[in-house]
């Protein structure tokens, strides 16, 4: 029992120092940028490949521009581009505009009135706003908008800014709302979240779809806090956690060129490439894609992905509620301190390499197996400072048995294996009460055997001789035992004192040890005749088994180690 009490102080100090440099380089963040690529990891492999139909991507992509570039249109487009499209995508539920429309058209301002009165005809367009530190002047027509698209009621802002780069005056009139685009991405560079309450001056301004889900009901306010169908949006540091999809086109992509294209077919009544039926119902985002509109945003599933697409999934996960919901912290703190007490119990009671080996990778493959399948459930629970606190536990716990225990278990390996098997070694090195002062009562088979004569012997021979024949039967003999299974429990002069039957007993103790009798008497004689050629006598032993009840154990004195058998 002390021995157990021992182990388990041991466990306990090691999992709460194992659990603490954990804990250490979590609060400081030190593996923060490993967490980060976990999470892509998982958002890679565990994702599904496309987002909701209803959401289609009208891009401006390098088809678009290469294609009004022969017309002689060149990049950046007159904004009268954009009316004829926004006029095809009427019959859509909401248009969102992900470009900044801040300064006055180079093309002069009939320019901008042509998409003002086509924003205002179509009554389903929302324009992007930008928050900036830097302090603007803002007309008071913007200070209408905003009251009208800012929220009212008390909620924490993700991000706080100063001030806000506003669209156009002729535009603003005439939009159904907007939002802020102005999203920073992680320590990395990478989008992986975003937040949908921002500060600026004296206004809470939503993310760009906000305005949107909060106009159609589908995401409300009440006590500070965001619900969407009735159910709290939790957030990371007032962020949403995206579930991107993996697909290289997660959403419909349809090339503004075609929108265009139909348009004009429209109106020369000619069937168009899309019928502008098919976007009835649907949330259309306008956007760039071409790489050379600078747009490009890495996000966890792709290192070439772009802003349009980041709002498109927002607005999807917000309206499915696929988005990922944060574990609360003290999940992430429970399970370091299991997975650490767990590495520490396990390593300090085994301390074989292998199965502590088998052991650790089990448990890395569980924790990832119930991570990923929390990630696919919908809930982001932190895993890398989980896993670093298990491989902590093993290596501390490791390393402590290998300098403490494993010193022992040398020693006794060393010492044991001389005089028994090594399959005998290594159950006394799993069971180590065996070999504790004391002993314990078993049913053994003895074996006894000695040279004939041997004083006689002795006498008559020069004392290397002597020596040598010693040395070569005890030898021979001993091979024998071991490689029966037997115990070597002491020389006594020419004589050999050897068990069977504990610590480890076989069924076949009492055949083993016939069987080791007649294999020495069998090497006798080929013994003798290497003697005969050399001009010895030949040698006689006796040999002698009993099957009784003994003391088995370390028998000996606090200073003198001695695994021996005592018995009637």
């Amino acid at each position: 029992m002390r021995g157990t009490g021992k182990k388990t102080r041991k466990t306990i100090i090691l999992a709460l120092v194992s659990f603490g440099i954990a804990l250490l380089l979590m609060l400081s963040g030190a593996l923060d940028v490993f967490e980060l690529k976990a999470y892509d990891l998982f958002s890679r492999n565990l994702n599904p490949e496309s987002g909701d139909k209803n959401i289609v991507i009208v891009e401006i992509d390098q088809q678009s521009i290469d294609a009004l570039s022969k017309q002689g249109i060149r990049w950046p487009w007159p904004r009268q581009i954009y009316a004829p499209i926004i006029e095809y995508l009427k019959e859509a539920d909401a248009v969102f505009m992900d470009m900044f429309f801040l300064e006055p058209s180079s093309y002069g301002v009939e320019d901008d009135s042509i998409l003002a009165a086509a924003v205002k005809k179509a009554s389903n367009v929302y324009l992007a706003f930008s928050l900036t530190n830097n302090k603007t002047h803002m007309p008071k027509t913007a200070d209408k908008l905003l009251e009208r698209i800012s929220i009212k009621e008390k909620i924490p802002a993700g991000l706080t800014y100063k001030s806000i780069n506003m669209p156009l005056k002729a535009l603003m009139s005439s939009i159904m709302g907007g939002g802020n685009v102005t999203i920073p991405p992680d320590a990395d560079g990478v989008y992986r979240s975003v937040p949908l309450v921002f500060r600026a001056g004296d206004y809470t301004i939503p993310h760009f779809v906000m305005n949107y889900l909060l106009q159609k009901g589908i995401v409300r306010i009440r006590d500070g806090n965001l619900y969407l169908h009735g159910s709290r949006i939790h957030l990371l540091d007032g962020k949403l956690l995206l579930r991107y999809y993996t697909g290289d086109r997660a959403f419909m992509r349809i090339p503004a060129i075609n929108i265009l294209s139909s348009y004009n077919a429209a109106m020369e009544s000619k069937k168009p490439l899309i019928n502008r039926d098919f976007f009835r119902g649907k949330v259309v985002f306008i956007g760039p894609t071409a790489a050379g509109l600078y747009d490009l945003k890495p996000t966890a599933v792709s290192a070439i992905s772009t802003g349009v697409v980041i709002h498109a999934t927002t607005l999807d996960n917000l309206i499915k509620g696929s988005f990922l919901r944060p574990a609360p912290p003290i999940f992430t703190v429970i399970l370091m301190l299991l997975l650490s007490s767990l590495a520490c119990y396990f390593v300090i009671r085994h301390f074989s390499v292998l199965i502590n080996l088998s052991f650790f990778t089990g448990c890395l493959v569980f924790v990832m197996v119930f991570y990923a399948a929390l990630f696919k459930g919908g809930i982001y629970l932190n895993f890398i400072y989980p896993a670093t606190s298990l491989v902590i536990g093993f290596m501390f716990a490791f390393a402590y048995s290998y300098a403490t225990e494993g010193r022992e278990r040398r020693f006794v390996r060393r010492a044991f294996s001389q005089y028994m098997d090594t399959r005998i070694v290594n159950h006394i090195l799993s069971n180590p009460e065996f070999i504790k002062p004391g002993g314990q009562k078993r049913k053994i088979t003895v074996f006894f055997t000695d040279i004939a004569g041997f004083t006689t012997l002795a006498e008559s021979l020069p004392p290397e001789q002597t020596a040598r024949i010693l040395h070569t039967i005890l030898n021979s003999f001993t091979e024998i035992i071991i490689g029966n299974g037997g115990i070597i429990d002491k020389y006594i002069g020419d004589a050999i004192m050897a068990f069977w039957g504990a610590p480890l007993k076989t069924g076949r103790d009492e055949i083993n040890a016939c069987r080791a009798s007649i294999q020495c008497s069998n090497a006798l004689d080929e013994i003798n005749r290497s003697f005969r050629k050399d001009g010895l006598n030949e040698i006689n032993i006796r040999i002698g088994i009993h099957t009784g009840e003994a003391i088995v154990g370390n028998l000996g004195s606090d200073r003198l180690f001695d695994f021996t058998a005592i018995g009637d």
